[in-house]
């Protein structure tokens, strides 16, 4: 018998009393809902927001580099393509070139016409394709010798004849490019290259035959090419020390003796210095020409062509007469008292080399401002030589305009200490170029920024060693960009006021501005060298269209340095002449510019004239661009240099066209 005792357990599904759940249900079948973490309030909240707000900026700020990083490495690539087609194939683009540019040329290589509005059509029908072995090199000719098709590249070629004639893919080798980001040389890739397959004009079968091309490149490697180019006259400058001090033509038989020797080689004339501390040196507007009447009579007398120089700087002696002519004695007396009137650096060390631009429009110079000073010595010199003017004798007057001759800032001047590669220094801490750098400033509305840059180094130093120059350094901040636009302003405002009084002193007289050649850093993206020179070219801008826009409104004939072979060597100056050359000639030449040479570097041997033959008169230029001339630098007067008279007259006769296959015509 069982007893029950009401402790005793039994199956909880044996009791239909809820008090006795069963274990094998849901105790809570409907869950009331948790409760949500409160939300930070008050200060919790502030500092919550905040750090994802400072996270998000950063990652903006971040995203934003990164961008610039790669538009910047985009540009630096184009650039170096335009510039490959430019030298390499002659192309003429633009030196901001845009894709449009770039397929209209592309089109008109092939044979196309493209109208100003973009129409492109053929004139005539196309020729049928050439599908034979050597057609496969697309319809581009060979311009020069210096075209990076070659033998292997056309037996590379043959192999492919399967391919439709589809050139391959251009590829940059970094290994035979001038060193530059405007430089490169588009070289054929090996055969696994995949083929074009867009309606380009690249594809076009109008193919150069391979016998033709072989025979322009031997014809390119024996020199023809001369014979019956464009005439390209020869100056030849005059030493220096032919006048002295005092304005008295040191050696007449001398100088007789070296022209009747230049003579002889056919040049067609000379340039000759006329010294403002010579001609000017003791009392203001008391000009003395004697010396320089005798040597303009000498030179008339062999019928040459003459170029006067209006020397308004200091020679140092480095030319090859080894003598020294300061500015005008009146002028240094003034500057002991006021030496604020020459170029300053950030240490206040003078440069006497030539007159400060910040004092072109103040009455310093006993009553005078700098520009009425240039102006009175131009009149003076146009009147005491009207008769030779109107004779024809004197052919060009070319403006000094800054030291050396040239319009730059005297940023690397070796009496300060600069050594070639420097970067050079800002020359504006002179106190009436300070005055308008506050002017500009305040205009602005940023008084705060009338101050050089104190991080851009000193003379000696290089980009990367610097806070403002180095790899997205202060140069391209607001500051920078406002200090560097500035600083090529007094430039352009130098040159502007100086030209407008010498057109008029010199009317209908061509007239000449040098311009300098900053080749080193050139491969660095803040281009220092050039900039502190007044030459605002980072990889961004183009520092040289708006100097030319201002000498294209005076119409004067531009004088390039041409820097030649003989590039000081040094640990990697990031240098590249030829990429600064083709941008300037090609700046200079998009304005309609006249431009001229001159030979940096005094050279005797043949591969250095050959170069300067070249720079002058590009072969196959599709523009036909040249020289208006070319002033010859010597080293030593000419008839100290019998052994060099073979290899000038060569080059003489190379610059006027009269050359073929190596041989004298």
């Amino acid at each position: 018998m069982n007893n029950l005792n009401p402790h005793h357990s039994i199956p909880n599904s044996q009791h239909p009393d809820p008090q006795f759940p069963n274990p094998n249900e849901d105790p809570n079948p409907n869950p009331p809902p948790q409760p949500q973490p409160r939300r930070p309030r008050g200060f919790a909240a502030t500092n919550t927001a905040a750090g994802a707000t400072n996270k998000s900026r950063k990652e903006r700020e971040k995203e934003k580099e990164r961008t610039k990083l790669r538009e910047r490495h985009r540009r630096a690539i184009t650039s170096r393509m335009l510039a490959g087609l430019r030298q390499y194939g002659n192309f003429p683009l633009p030196v901001r070139a845009d894709m449009n540019d770039v397929l209209a040329a592309l089109a008109r290589q092939a044979g196309w016409t493209v109208e100003p509005d973009g129409t492109t059509y053929r004139q005539s029908p196309p020729p049928p394709p050439n599908n034979n072995a050597a057609s496969c090199l697309g319809p581009y000719e060979v311009m020069s010798v210096e075209s990076p098709v070659s033998g292997s590249s056309l037996r590379n070629c043959s192999t492919r004849a399967s391919m439709d004639c589809q050139p391959s893919v251009p590829r940059i080798n970094e290994s035979l490019s001038p060193a530059s980001f405007d430089s490169i040389v588009v070289t054929e890739s090996d055969t696994k290259a995949d083929k074009f397959t867009s309606n380009s004009t690249m594809n076009s079968t109008e193919c150069l035959e391979a016998g033709q091309l072989m025979q322009e490149l031997h014809s390119g490697e024996h020199g023809i090419g001369l014979s019956g180019t464009q005439y390209v006259p020869v100056f030849v400058m005059l030493s220096s020390g032919l006048i002295n001090n005092f304005c008295q033509l040191m050696d007449p038989d001398s100088v007789k003796q070296e022209l009747q020797q230049l003579k002889s080689l056919k040049i067609d004339g000379v340039v000759v210095n006329c010294w403002w501390g010579i001609v000017e040196s003791w009392v203001p507007q008391k000009y003395e020409w004697s010396g320089y009447r005798e040597l303009f009579n000498i030179i008339q007398h062999f019928k040459l062509k003459l170029q006067v120089v209006m020397a308004f700087h200091e020679n140092g002696g480095s030319d090859t007469s080894g003598m020294f002519i300061s500015l005008p004695q009146w002028v240094l007396e003034i500057g002991k008292d006021n030496q604020d009137i020459f170029f300053t650096d950030r240490q206040g060390r003078r440069n006497t080399e030539c007159l400060s631009w910040g004092i072109d429009k103040e009455r310093v110079l006993r009553g005078r401002t700098a520009i009425e000073v240039y102006f009175d010595m131009m009149r003076s010199f146009r009147t005491e030589f009207d008769d030779l003017f109107a004779d024809g004798l004197i052919s060009a007057v070319e403006i000094g305009l800054g030291a050396s001759g040239e319009l730059k800032y005297p940023s690397f001047s070796e009496r300060m200490g600069w050594r070639y590669p420097g970067i050079g220094e800002f020359q504006c801490y002179d106190k009436y170029s300070l005055q308008n750098l506050r002017k500009a400033a305040t205009s602005r509305g940023h008084s705060f920024w009338a101050k050089g840059p104190d991080n851009a180094g000193y003379y000696n130093s290089k980009p990367h060693e610097t806070g403002f120059f180095c790899e997205r350094g202060d140069y391209d901040s607001y500051y920078g960009r406002f200090f560097l636009h500035w600083y090529r302003q007094v430039l352009i405002d130098h040159a502007d006021n100086v030209l407008s009084l010498a057109t008029l002193a010199f009317e209908g007289v061509q007239i000449v501005v040098k311009i300098p050649a900053i080749y080193w850093w050139y491969r660095t993206s803040s281009h220092a060298a050039e900039v502190t020179a007044g030459y605002y070219n980072p990889t961004n801008q183009d520092g040289y269209s708006p100097v030319f826009e201002v000498l294209k409104k005076h119409s004067v004939t531009v004088k390039f340095i041409c820097s030649g072979f003989q590039v000081p060597e040094t640990d990697d100056p990031l240098a590249d002449p030829d990429g600064l050359s083709w941008q300037i000639l090609n700046s200079a030449w998009d304005k309609a510019l006249p431009v001229a040479g001159q030979n940096a570097f005094p050279c005797y041997d043949r591969e250095g004239l050959m170069k300067l033959v070249e720079t002058a008169k590009p072969r196959n230029d599709p523009d036909h661009h040249l020289f208006t001339f070319l002033a010859f630098q010597q080293p030593l007067p000419l008839v100290q240099s019998a052994i060099c008279i073979s290899e000038l007259d060569y080059f003489i006769k190379s610059m006027h066209g009269e050359i073929i296959n190596n041989v004298e015509s």
